[in-house]
Order: structure tokens, then C-alpha cells, then sequence
């Protein structure tokens, strides 16, 4: 059962995490991305900061270290020299205390040199740790800016995304039907077409017949015209005209 349960959580998680991917705003996510970009480099600056600073605190601590070296050992030669004049003075007592002075100088250079040896080897650690920072903020600020310069072309990419989509969407609804009481672009071009193809035959028909008509108008009145010019031709040649034939009875 509890192996179902877990099961079924996972399947929930998955389909909701599926719908919030198609329902989310590339845009925003966008955004998202790039201001968790900038977050990233801001602490990868801040830890390369203190890389930094921890090396520059190695260097002050050796070059101290190095100043106090240089004082004890001019001192130990001092005392060592000192001691040596007291002792060609006579002065044992002096040449005594000289030479404690100096012991104790020699002692001190001996735990500042070990001391230096580790903090040169500090140095070099922390040397190597914020030249590799340093690299590393440069190369996240290279890619941070290549991400920067990318996401305007994505906000192009995207907005050319939804004009297309938009148009998509316009086609699709010209061809295809939007419901049933709701005709498609398709048929109602169809349904114009074919009335105005039925006007314009009923139109072709009609034009057709008057010209008909016309043509038996001009005909006859050629005819009427051609019959007086034959009687005007005939009175010329002293010919009578013909007798008209008479109209044929009803009947016969």
C-alpha cells in the first residue's frame, strides 16, 4: 500500500510539474533564469572576495614577518658585536650580558624563519586559491554576458514564437468549422460563389435574349429598307411594282 502511495504521489508531482511547464510564461521564466544567473555571480564574487582578501592577509602576515626578521637579525649582529668590544675592553660583565642578548636574538630568527616557511607556504596555497577565483569570476562574467546578449534574442524569438501562433490560430479558424451553428470561411466562400455563378448565368440568359431580339429588330427593318429600294430602282426603269401578294386566308 505504501509503495502505491508513493507511487501515486510521484505521478501527481509529474503531471502537475507537466502542466505548469505548458501553462508558464516563457517570458517570466526567462527572467527567472537570467536573475538567478546574476545571484550566482553575485556570491561567486563575494566567495572569490574572500579568497582574495585571505590571500592578502597571507602576504601582509609574511611581509611582517620578513620586516621582523631583518630587525632580529641586525639586532643578534649588534649584540654579537657589542659583546665582542667588551670584551676587548675588559668589560666581561658587559660582554656577558651582550652575549645573552644576542642568544636570545638567535633564538627569535629561528622560530621567525620556521614561521616564515609556513606562511610562505600559506602564501602559495592562497595564491593559487584566488588566481583560480579571480578565473573563475572572469568566466562566469564572460558567460553571464554571452546569457545577457542570448536573452534578447530569445525575447525576439519568442515574440516572432507568438505572432506565428497567432496567425496559426487565424488560418486554422478561416478553414475549419467553429461549431455547428457557426459556418467555416471555407463555406460561406463557397456558398457566395455559387449565388453569384446562378446570378451570372440568369445574367448571361437575359443578355442572350435581348441581343436575340435586337438582331430580328435589325433584321426586319434591313428587309423594309431593302424593299424600298427596290421599288425606288423599279420606278426608275419605268417598271411597276409588283402587286403585293395577297395575305392568306384564316384557314387555308
Amino acid at each position: 500500500m505504501l509503495q502505491y502511495l508513493k507511487k501515486r504521489w510521484k505521478y501527481l508531482v509529474a503531471k502537475l510539474g507537466g502542466n505548469f511547464e505548458e501553462s508558464a510564461d516563457p517570458k517570466i521564466q526567462l527572467e527567472q533564469a537570467i536573475s538567478e544567473a546574476k545571484d550566482q555571480h553575485r556570491r561567486l564574487r563575494e566567495q572569490a572576495a574572500s579568497v582574495i582578501a585571505n590571500q592578502k592577509q597571507t602576504e601582509m602576515r609574511l611581509n611582517r614577518s620578513l620586516e621582523e626578521l631583518e630587525r632580529v637579525n641586525a639586532n643578534a649582529r649588534q649584540a654579537v658585536l657589542m659583546a665582542d668590544e667588551a670584551q676587548t675592553t675588559g668589560a666581561d660583565d658587559k660582554a656577558a650580558s651582550y652575549l645573552g642578548a644576542a642568544e636570545q636574538f638567535a633564538n627569535r630568527l629561528i622560530t621567525l624563519e620556521a614561521d616564515i616557511e609556513s606562511i610562505k607556504s600559506m602564501h602559495f596555497k592562497a595564491s593559487e586559491a584566488s588566481d583560480q577565483a579571480k578565473a573563475a569570476v572572469e568566466q562566469n562574467s564572460t558567460l553571464l554576458q554571452n546569457r545577457l546578449s542570448e536573452r534578447q534574442a530569445l525575447l525576439s524569438q519568442l515574440d516572432q514564437a507568438n505572432m506565428q501562433e497567432t496567425v496559426n490560430a487565424a488560418m486554422n479558424t478561416l478553414s475549419e468549422s467553429v461549431g455547428s451553428d457557426v459556418p467555416s470561411f471555407d463555406e460561406v466562400r463557397e456558398k457566395i460563389e455559387a449565388r453569384y455563378a446562378k446570378a451570372k448565368a440568369v445574367s448571361e440568359l437575359t443578355e442572350a435574349n435581348i441581343d436575340t431580339q435586337m438582331l430580328e429588330i435589325e433584321q426586319a427593318a434591313r428587309n423594309v429598307e431593302a424593299h424600298a429600294r427596290l421599288d425606288a430602282i423599279k420606278e426608275q426603269l419605268g417598271i411597276e411594282a409588283a402587286a403585293e401578294p395577297q395575305a392568306i386566308e384564316e384557314g387555308d
